[in-house]
């Protein structure tokens, strides 16, 4: 109980910062590069990267060295890999969810989420998100056939350098918050998981803007990610092609 009542006597100075901090954090651009493409060699592997501005790039200076981009180049190592990107900046995972009307119904192997820090700062409700999750599950597993779904856990907010306390500390505890309301909804799915990636946010693994994440941090989001698809296929009640 101590979070909410905590909210409500510090809102006015909350509402102040947030405001504060979208006018002057710079607003950078989605990176420049490909968004589909097919690489590699070895079994076939249909790759979608799904989601907001971390996945579109945002922060970087081209898709090579993105998510998309470096996920791509390491599965490509051991499989012929068809990628997409579909990814937009400022989605909540409503708008995720409701994004999928403008793919065309194509079953893909993996998909790869990021979302929910603009369900932080939109202080999305809990039943809200929980609902919002479970229809994009359920889309993604009926009309794509998606047999792996790795949800990227929301990062430690409260180490983000663009934002001031005690707006950092608010935040970060939605963040928390909502990570084990994902944690509960992803356990209930079969091949759906929660992918955890252990975010140093020191300067270097950060955007220019303090908020996004860097080369080195979609370098290290992509092994994780990596790492736990080739785990996935690898399991002989999961190798089929």
């Amino acid at each position: 109980m101590l979070h909410p009542v905590v909210t409500i006597l510090l809102g006015p100075a909350l509402l102040w910062q947030g405001r504060r901090v979208r006018k002057q954090t710079p607003r950078l651009p989605e990176a420049p590069g490909k968004r589909e493409g097919v690489s590699g060699q070895g079994p076939s592997l249909r790759l979608l990267i799904l989601g907001d501005s971390a996945a579109a790039g945002v922060g970087v200076a081209r898709q090579s060295i993105a998510l998309s981009g470096q996920l791509t180049q390491l599965l490509a190592d051991t499989y012929t890999v068809a990628w997409k990107l579909h990814a937009k900046s400022g989605l909540t995972v409503h708008q995720v969810y409701q994004s999928l009307t403008e793919l065309p119904k194509e079953a893909y192997d993996v998909v790869v989420v990021s979302a929910g820090v603009n369900d932080v700062t939109a202080n999305t409700k809990n039943a809200q998100w929980l609902r919002a999750i479970s229809q994009l599950i359920e889309s993604l597993q009926q009309q794509y056939q998606v047999r792996l779904i790795l949800f990227t856990a929301i990062p430690p907010m409260q180490a983000f350098p663009a934002l001031p306390q005690p707006l950092r500390w608010y935040l970060g505890g939605r963040a928390r918050l909502l990570n084990r309301l994902l944690l509960s909804a992803t356990d209930q799915y079969k091949g759906v998981e929660l992918l955890q990636v252990d975010f140093p946010l020191t300067r270097d693994y950060m955007a220019e803007d303090g908020f996004h994440p860097s080369a080195r941090s979609c370098q290290l989001w992509a092994e994780t990610a990596a790492s736990r698809i080739e785990a996935f296929f690898n399991a002989s009640d999961n190798y089929k092609y």
